[in-house]
Parts: structure tokens; sequence; C-alpha cells
């Protein structure tokens, strides 16, 4: 069946097949782990740059020197034939030999009557016996034959002459500069040297990657380990920083709202039994006079108000504000919010200095406002004045909120952000906590001192 004309088959895009099927040709070649891929990254441009140098060496420098050394050892015997082919007396010819050996270096002798049963070259690894070879051939009528392998590195040519055969022997070092082998084997050497401390230097980097990794795991299946201690580059330190500060919050969370199921149980099973005692009390027979019932239904009402207000900060602190989105916030704006909600209630609240003008602070709105209203409940029940004030430091925004009451003892300021930590007659305890845990939430950090105004001051520090 034509798959085209099926009309619940869809067939793929050409370019989206092509590359499917090149990523997995990729995943198949390329290493799977981050070392071996670092490894890969560093390996490859070090070999590039290595094969680069080793051309450009051998291909420039190394072919200039090679053509200029053979061709003044061609030019010196070209000379010396002609010498020999011009002054043809034995006399003459000895005396041509030697002078020639002597001021060139070389030792010459002529085999008179000899002939050569080989021509060119028995090859060696470089360009200087292809240049040496071209070198003769141009610059000498007759045959030659170049041996480069004599023993204590020496060179013999030998040149086919109407009366005999030229030997030349010099040392290989008049022709050659260096072996190729030993320049590839530094190049090698120090390639292979270099890849090894660049993977050492990896592994550490991937080492403390993969520990990062570990913990990270272990925290997902609930087997909570110890912080992990920053360590490789500065990038991966402040992501292991990042986690251990995540860690610790969501077991600052998980213990908080363990804490609240715990309180809740706790704190409503008071009107719980109270209701059950008024239910137990009313009678079950007989006339009701309704007039009568009504204080213990008022009781009870009482009761229900008491256990839904409760639950309300409950499910407050448990809700949290993690759905709304941040925006840019001016906290004068902020600060007349909450002042006017104080007066309203009768309260004698004023704003403090804002430096500079103009003072604004990235965050949930709503949450923010939570956070103040909190803070400014809590001192209004023990303070008669209460004043918001804000400045500005390096990579912060600090917001203080001081109020003139009786203050808290330095032995229960950190205390009094636990859950359930409550003041007064009949509270939850849980403002200030949700306070904090709003406060965490934003990056920040909030605090109790001692305030200017004779009572207590709040210092709330949010990220900018």
């Amino acid at each position: 069946m034509d798959m085209e004309s099926h009309p619940g088959t869809e067939r793929m895009p050409p370019v989206q097949g092509w590359r499917r099927v090149r990523e997995r040709l990729i995943r198949r070649v390329l290493p799977r782990s981050l070392l071996g891929r670092m490894l890969l990254i560093g390996f490859i441009p070090l070999l590039a740059t290595q094969a680069i140098s080793l051309e450009l060496f051998y291909g420039n420098y190394l072919q200039i020197v090679s053509r200029r050394l053979s061709g003044d050892m061609a030019t010196t015997i070209a000379m010396t034939l002609d010498l020999l082919e011009r002054y043809p007396s034995p006399a003459d010819r000895q005396w041509i030999l030697d002078d020639a050996g002597r001021r060139a270096g070389l030792a010459m002798t002529l085999h008179e009557g000899e002939s050569l049963d080989r021509r060119g070259s028995n090859h060696v690894l470089g360009p200087i016996d292809d240049d040496l070879v071209r070198d003769l051939r141009a610059n000498v009528r007759w045959p030659s034959f170049v041996d480069w392998k004599q023993a204590h590195h020496r060179v013999v040519i030998r040149v086919q002459t109407p009366s005999g055969v030229l030997q030349v022997v010099t040392l290989r070092k008049r022709l050659d500069v260096a072996p190729v082998w030993l320049f590839v084997a530094w190049a090698s050497g120090s390639a292979l040297v270099l890849f090894l401390i660049a993977a050492l230097f990896m592994r550490n980097q991937v080492r403390a990657i993969r520990r990062l990794a570990r913990a990270a795991q272990l925290f997902g299946l609930g087997r909570d380990t110890v912080p992990i201690m920053p360590e490789g580059a500065q990038e991966i330190r402040k992501a292991a920083i990042a986690f251990n500060r995540m860690r610790d919050r969501i077991n600052r969370f998980v213990e908080q709202r363990t804490t609240v199921l715990a309180g809740v149980s706790h704190d409503l099973r008071t009107p719980l039994t109270r209701l059950r005692l008024s239910l137990a009390m009313l009678p079950r027979t007989g006339t009701v006079n309704a007039a009568e019932l009504q204080p213990d239904i008022a009781d009870m009402i009482g009761d229900i108000v008491e256990m839904e207000h409760m639950i309300e900060g409950y499910l407050s602190f448990a809700r949290g504000e993690g759905a709304e989105k941040p925006v840019v916030i001016r906290v004068e704006d902020l600060f007349e919010e909450i002042v006017v909600a104080l007066r309203r209630m009768g309260a004698q609240a004023s704003i403090g200095s804002i430096t500079p003008a103009g003072l604004s602070v990235t965050g949930r709105g709503n949450a923010l406002r939570r956070v103040l209203n909190n803070v400014v409940e809590n001192a209004r029940r023990h303070a008669t004045r209460i004043e918001l004030s804000a400045e500005r430091g390096r990579r912060e925004v600090i917001l203080y909120i001081d109020d003139n009451g009786c203050g808290v003892d330095e032995a229960r300021r950190e205390s009094v952000f636990r859950p359930f930590e409550s003041g007064k007659e009949g509270g939850t305890g849980l403002g200030l906590a949700i306070a904090r845990d709003i406060i965490h939430a934003h990056g920040g950090h909030i605090g109790l001192e001692a305030g200017p105004l004779g009572g207590a001051r709040v210092r709330i520090v949010l990220p900018k």
C-alpha cells in the first residue's frame, strides 16, 4: 500500500530525517562522556597544530635548506669534473682532486676504468635525496648514484665519467640538517605530554561534575548527603554552592511543612475537644428551649472561627508564593501601601529615608507585600510607632522596619522565625516564618536586631 495515499500516515520531512541520521552518526562517532569529549576537543586542535607546524617546517624551511645544500654539493662536483676534463694529465687530475677535496671538505677519488652499476639514489626519509639527484642531473652531464646507507653517517656520491668513476665521500650532516623522524618524534612527544597534562586537569574538573551529579541523584532519591565541597573551576564551584543552598532550602522546606502538619493535629485538638463536649452536653430528648442553647452555640461558632483562622494560617504557610512572576517594584510605592493600611488600623506609621530616590527591587509583588504585612502586624501588637526605610547596598537592597516596642531578646531573635513560635495568646506563630520563607525564596535574608527607635528592627536583604 502506498503510504502517501493512506489518510492516517504522515511522512517525515527529508530535512528532519537527515538531521536525525546525522545526530545518530555523531553520537556513534563522538564519545558519550564529558571527559571524552573534552579530551577530543583538546586533542584535535593540538594534533592539527602539530601537523601544520610540521608541514610548514618541512615544506618551507627544510626544503629550502635541502635545495641549497644539495645545490652547493652538485655545483662543487660539476666544477671538479670540468677541471678534470680540461686538465686530463694524471698529475693535474690528482692535484685537482686533492685541492678541491681540501677546500670543500670532501674526499674525492677517481677510479679509472670502472663503471656504475646503479643510478639515482637509495632513498631515505626527507626531501634531501630527491633534491640532490635532481641537482646532479641538472649540473652534471654524466650519470650518478648516491649511496646514503654508509657507515659512520657518510654519504658516497659516484659519478660516471669517460675515464672512470669519480667517488665523492662526505659527511651526511653536509647534506641533511636533521633526521625527519627526530622532528616528528619531538612534535609527537610534546603533543603527547601536553595531552596527558590536559587530561589530568580535565579529569579533575570532570570529577567535580560527577560528584555534583551523584549528589543530585542521591538527593533526588531521598538519600540526603552531606554538603558538597566546592572544588574545580569557578563555574563548577558556583554550581556546587548553588546545589548546597538548594539542598538546605528544600530540607528546610520539608522540615517546616512537616512541622506544620504536626502542628495542625496539635492545635486543632483543643477546639475539636470543646466542640465534642458541647455536642455531648446538648439534650437529646424532650423539649429544647432555643434561648438556653444560645451560649453553647456561640461557643461552638467561636471554636469553628478559631479553627478556620488556624487552618487559613497553615494553608498560607504551605501554599507559598511560587507561582507569581517577579516584577520590578518601587520601594516607595510598596511602603506607601503598607503605611496607609497601618494608619487605617489606627497605628502611627511613617516612611523614613529611602536612598537613593526611586529605589526599586525585583521580586514577587504580592509575596513582598505579604512579608511586610506580617512583619508590621507583629510590630503593631507590641509598639505604638512603626517606621519603614530602605537603602541600596553593593549588590542588594536593604529594607528596615523599626518600632518603639519592647524589642526582642538576643537569644530569641532566631527562634521567633520558627513556626508556632507565637508571642501572643491564640496566635499560630506562622507570620514571621512565612516572611522568612518568602524572603529565602527571593534569594535574600531576614533577621532581627536592635532598632534606633528603642524597639526591634527587622532587616530584610534582597538581591537587586
